[in-house]
């Protein structure tokens, strides 16, 4: 439908399919908004927070008495009686009784929403279930993420792309990537995964080193102390450049890549004191720092345990599944060159499967393999 390319996160929350899908997991809204996913990829970030709105309000919800519910209900009414003729629409949504409830709880939930933070230790946004010693910002329309975990953190962005955000370090990015081009900003360490869109490359802005790339997968190493930059190409090819209007002006105007580029285990060395690139190849990548640069993700008849394994070392995610459904299940297939997303679609589509990510876990539904 195409209303819903102009939804907002609540906007999704209040639809009657969208709710079905999400609380009840009926069937024929689960394949609607399966496939409405896939087509407009660039709402998933609207998607997943709708989803968490509606699974906070469903924990909240089961978490408050009969008597403390209805008390609320009867606050609700009446506030909402007082603002009938302001907010007239309210009337509509009030015939459906179960939306009646849905608000209510969320009225709750709005209220109690630092309660509701400590109790459960950890806020979610976006795809994954960021901790509550993980800041999570909004600023000047970018969203800023730092990492003082003590390990590292998977962010997913707007079009799929996957960032490995390394500890002490800082991720900004727009909540939906402009028309002609997608851009982020790093400070510290993080390993990219990106989604392939050769009409709208991806640039990463680390200090006076940008990095252009049209769908690959590589490190961005930002060093304060050294004041250097290095940028680590696992798969595909990107291009390097000192960050200057005229440099700017030049890449932003054209499509391929140009200027210095990388090929996989390839490696440059950018010293912002001196304005020096320094390119090399990587003499032993099997001893890169990151476990998903250690991975190939080459697979030939191997056991779907085995490869839910390997994605959970390389991500730093839980992946679910139950063992005995699938212990026929095996997976042949060459998967380095895509991002996470992309894995996983391309791994339940072979064995007949299907996921989906909630609080940092991937859940896999499968009927088995014969």
């Amino acid at each position: 439908m195409q209303h819903y390319k102009n939804y907002r996160p609540e906007d999704f929350a209040s639809d009657a399919s969208f709710r079905r899908w999400v609380l009840e997991g009926n069937d024929y809204d689960t394949i609607f908004w399966e496939n409405w996913i896939d087509n407009n990829p660039e709402k998933r970030e609207d998607i997943e927070n709708s989803k968490n709105i509606l699974l906070s309000i469903t924990n909240a919800f089961n978490q408050i008495s009969d008597d403390e519910l209805q008390e609320e209900l009867e606050k609700l009414e009446f506030k909402l009686d007082e603002k009938e003729d302001a907010q007239s629409k309210w009337k509509t949504f009030l015939f459906n009784r179960r939306f009646f409830y849905v608000a209510a709880s969320v009225a709750m939930l709005l209220g109690g929403f630092w309660w509701f933070v400590k109790q459960t230790g950890s806020m979610r946004y976006g795809d994954m279930l960021f901790h509550s010693n993980q800041t999570v910002l909004v600023n000047n329309d970018l969203i800023e993420k730092e990492n003082y975990t003590g390990h590292q953190v998977t962010v997913a962005l707007a079009d799929g792309s996957i960032v490995i955000l390394q500890n002490e370090s800082k991720i900004s990015y727009p909540k939906t990537f402009a028309k002609e081009k997608r851009e982020v900003y790093l400070e510290g360490e993080a390993f990219f995964e990106i989604a392939k869109d050769p009409q709208k490359p991806f640039y990463v802005f680390a200090n006076d080193l940008v990095t252009k790339v049209l769908g690959t997968s590589f490190s961005v190493k930002n060093d304060k102390i050294s004041k250097k930059v290095k940028v680590i190409v696992k798969t595909g090819r990107v291009s390097v450049f000192e960050r200057t209007e005229e440099n700017l002006n030049k890449q932003q105007t054209q499509t391929q890549l140009d200027g210095l580029v990388l090929t996989p285990n390839q490696q440059v060395v950018f010293d912002e004191v001196d304005k020096r690139m320094q390119r090399s190849t990587v003499e032993n990548p099997e001893i890169l720092a990151m476990p998903i640069q250690k991975n190939l993700f080459e697979f030939d008849h191997t056991p779907i345990a085995d490869v839910f394994k390997k994605l959970e070392e390389s991500y730093g995610l839980k992946v679910m599944f139950d063992k005995d459904v699938m212990k026929n299940c095996y997976l042949t297939a060459s998967l380095a060159d895509e991002p996470l997303f992309e894995k996983l679609l391309l791994i339940c589509k072979t064995i007949d499967a299907r996921y989906e990510v909630i609080d940092a876990q991937i859940i896999i539904y499968s009927k088995g393999c014969i």
